[in-house]
Formats: C-alpha cells, structure tokens, sequence
C-alpha cells in the first residue's frame, strides 16, 4: 500500500508540474552573501514546456576582489499555482578574479541553483520577479571552495 502511494504522489507531481515558462526573458539578477555582493545581466531561453537554460554576465565586487563572471544553469521549472513556479537545476561558471589589484585568476565552478519566481505573464504583464540561492564550489584561486548568496532577479519577458 506505501508503494502505491508513492508512486500516485509522484505521477500526480509530475502532471501538476507544468509551468508556463516565458519562451525568453531578459533582465538583472543582484545577489549577495553580506562579504561579497553584486549584479547579473540574467537572459533566460525556454527548451522545452518546463526546461530552460539561464545565462548570466556577473559583476561583483568586495573589499578585496573583483570578479566578472559568466554563469549558465539549467533549469526544471515547477508550477506551484497561476503565475507561481519553483525552479531547480545545475550550472557551472568561470570568472576573471582580481585580489587586491595584484593577482588574477581564472576560476571554475561547478554548482546549482533553486528558487521561487512569479511570471506576471499569468496576468498578461510581460515581466518575471525571481528569489533564489546558488551555492558553486570553485576550484581554483586563493578562494577555492564552497560559496552562495541569494539573490533577487527582474525580467522582462517575452
């Protein structure tokens, strides 16, 4: 009986998780962890009904570093109810960091990203509010390892 259970939960999740994604979305995405902050140039391109690809251009800055990054993730978008989804998927990024105006590295990431969004698309405005939080564990430079921060994005869509 569990058994059965679990798998009408689970076939029911999948057939409530139809969103209604925007076929493309363009916007900034500012995040930050309370050390180090910034802002994305954010473009979202639909693949399938609840696939999506996210590419970001990242600038951020701290006491000590600069960074430019460049960030892709892929995306399965979930519908909780009208315009309301919940998005989760994997990325990866590089980035140009430079300490202190001395050393400079190339960084690579590997990591994921999860989130909540409203697309005012389910009330014919062409515009997407998105939270969310990207942990990436970076492999190289003098700040190697794990590090996120949340972050809040606005799109237009179309």
């Amino acid at each position: 009986m569990k058994r059965q259970l679990i798998i009408l939960t689970v076939l029911g999740l999948g057939f409530s998780a139809n969103a209604q994604i925007s076929n493309n979305a363009l916007g900034l995405r500012g995040y930050g962890d309370g050390s180090f902050n910034g802002a994305e140039i954010s473009y979202q391109h639909r693949l399938k009904t609840t696939n999506r690809l996210e590419m970001d251009l990242s600038f951020g800055i701290s006491p000590s570093v600069n960074r430019l990054f460049l960030i892709g993730m892929y995306h399965w978008t979930m519908n909780i109810d009208g315009g309301l989804n919940w998005f989760v998927g994997p990325g990866a990024s590089v980035s140009f960091d430079n300490y202190d105006d001395a050393d400079s590295y190339i960084n690579i990431g590997l990591g994921g990203q999860i989130g909540l969004e409203y697309n005012f698309n389910a009330i014919n405005a062409p515009f997407q509010v998105s939270l969310d939080v990207r942990p990436i564990w970076d492999f190289l430079g003098d700040h190697a390892g794990l590090g996120w921060g949340a972050a809040l994005g606005i799109r237009y869509t179309w």
